[in-house]
């Protein structure tokens, strides 16, 4: 049987991690998996795509007319 032990620790100079806890039975072997945490990236406002997409449409009225008929076939 497995028993899974959580820690959050800091990562000291050098790279090096330490973990205490009394559970841990001295001499056995153990499988430590390290799984950094990486800085929280705020996505790009959806504003940022404005005229991204050029070529699809070449005008304004071709853009009311496809968003017409789409508004059109969903209430159908």
């Amino acid at each position: 049987m497995i028993q899974a032990i959580r820690e959050r620790v800091t990562i000291k100079p050098g790279g090096a991690i330490e973990i205490r806890d009394p559970n841990l039975p001295v001499g056995a072997m153990a499988e430590v998996i390290v799984m950094i945490e990486q800085p929280q990236v705020e996505p790009p406002p959806l504003t940022c795509l404005i005229g991204k997409g050029r070529g699809c449409f070449s005008s304004i009225e071709e853009v009311d007319a496809f968003l017409r008929a789409e508004r059109d076939a969903w209430e159908r």
